[in-house]
């Protein structure tokens, strides 16, 4: 009787059940954290009232050998809002990620005259897969040139297909991602049976990879939202409808990406078309990995941010936000505020803005709008703001007052003279903007 198979299944298994045992305390707690959670957050409602999700099915061929290979049809979600005639930028999740995400960036980037597409990554198996089925994606969208927002696999997915379909992609914006899959597949040992691994095997493993521990209040919230679209039933029974969670195939289906050895060759875009986006204080990507990146393209752009943890999209919207449009305007692609419809700047949804409406809450001016060649290499993008983007000092400072007021109800610790003292010095650095 040959044992070898058996044995080669113990080693398989037999480390999956010590890190399910190990990590079952953790997984335990944030699963209690989050049966307190009752509702959905305010401007997350108001998004989904707002912008539709779409779904829809493509069917995906393979030529192999001058022949017609039909693999089937993938379905995609994703959410397009903006104007329709500006080139579109593509928001790829991460593992634990859907595209109601990146709900933030859709209501802030399409508010301001930007097309901005938040996509599900579907279920596909292998890197090729994705690459046909996206590309498919983007056909039956009638898109034919993108810049693509990706954060952690979404990032490493975003180069694997720039690195296949150049022509397509035109720009990069990279988030807490990596090059290549081996670490990630020799700290799985047991990838080979992801398929047939149960669901909350699955949403544990992927929960306990993320930071326990208190979290600033802002980061906090970001990581209940994403741990809710991982676990089901956490929201109360009238939100529920809005809540869109991962299956089991979709999170193994993810895994199987992050875990297929894998790496992303060399790019034909160039570095100057490419931003750098990481958070400093911590994240699941290990920093080598977040390394590599940096040296792999020298000439990029760096977007640093000191604090948002692994979901900084949610945690550090108004941050993320104001770097994707300097990386928009860099790269060439011009925004058209006057023909947003949905959203105005009071919050309420109405009809296109007029040309006053459009003056009081978008940046129009053609002075302020540089020539996305004149600058290159690797300075700091915090330079970039300085000569690119004076148009926008006021924009940056009035999200500032927001952020003196919004934190007067999460951080109480802060006291209120302090918090005065901030708006009153604000105040006089605007007036002196203004003067």
């Amino acid at each position: 009787m040959n044992c070898a198979p058996l044995f080669t299944d113990l080693a398989i298994i037999v480390p999956l059940l010590l890190f399910f045992s190990s990590s079952s305390s953790s997984w335990r707690e944030k699963e209690r954290d989050m049966k307190g959670v009752s509702s959905a957050p305010g401007d997350y409602v108001y998004f989904k009232s707002q912008v539709p999700l779409h779904k829809i099915s493509v069917s995906l061929h393979l030529y192999y050998h001058d022949a017609i290979m039909q693999i089937g049809a993938k379905q995609w979600r994703y959410y397009d809002f903006g104007p329709k005639t500006v080139p579109p930028l593509i928001c790829i999740p991460g593992i634990a990620g859907t595209a109601d995400v990146y709900y933030k960036q859709i209501m802030s980037l399409s508010m301001k005259g930007y097309r901005v597409i938040s996509i599900d990554i579907p279920r596909v198996w292998n890197h090729q897969e994705w690459i046909h089925a996206f590309e498919k994606f983007l056909d039956s969208m009638n898109v034919h040139h993108v810049h693509i927002y990706g954060t952690s696999l979404g990032g490493f997915l975003a180069q694997i297909f720039a690195q296949h379909r150049p022509r397509r992609v035109k720009s990069l914006v990279l988030s807490n991602t990596f090059l290549e899959t081996h670490k990630f597949a020799a700290a799985m040992p047991w990838s080979p049976i992801v398929n047939w691994t149960p669901s909350f095997l699955l949403k544990r493993y992927i929960l306990t990879g993320i930071r326990d521990g208190p979290h600033e209040p802002f980061i906090a919230d970001s990581v209940d939202f994403v741990v809710g679209q991982v676990c089901v039933n956490i929201f109360t029974a009238a939100a529920k409808h809005i809540v869109e969670t991962l299956g089991r195939e979709d999170l193994s289906s993810r895994l199987t990406l992050n875990v297929n050895v894998a790496s992303v060759g060399p790019l034909l875009l160039s570095d100057s078309f490419i931003t750098i986006m990481d958070t400093i204080d911590y994240c699941a990507v290990p920093q080598q990995l977040k390394d590599q990146v940096s040296e792999r393209y020298p000439g990029a752009r760096r977007a640093v941010l000191k604090t948002g943890g692994d979901f900084p999209f949610l945690s550090r919207p108004d941050e993320v936000n104001l770097y994707l449009q300097l990386h928009l305007r860099r790269v060439g692609v011009e925004a058209k505020p006057e023909l947003v419809k949905g959203f105005s700047g009071d919050g309420n949804a109405g009809s296109s803005m007029g040309e006053n409406n459009g003056r009081d809450h978008f940046d129009n001016s053609g002075k302020d709008h540089e020539d996305p060649g004149a600058q290159e290499g690797g300075s700091d993008l915090t330079e970039s703001f300085n000569s690119e983007t004076h148009g926008l000092h006021q924009q940056v400072l009035a999200k500032l007052l927001l952020n003196v007021f919004y934190n007067l109800n999460f951080s109480m610790h802060v006291s209120c003279a302090s918090l005065i003292l901030q708006y009153y010095a604000l105040s006089l650095y605007i007036t002196s903007k203004q003067v």
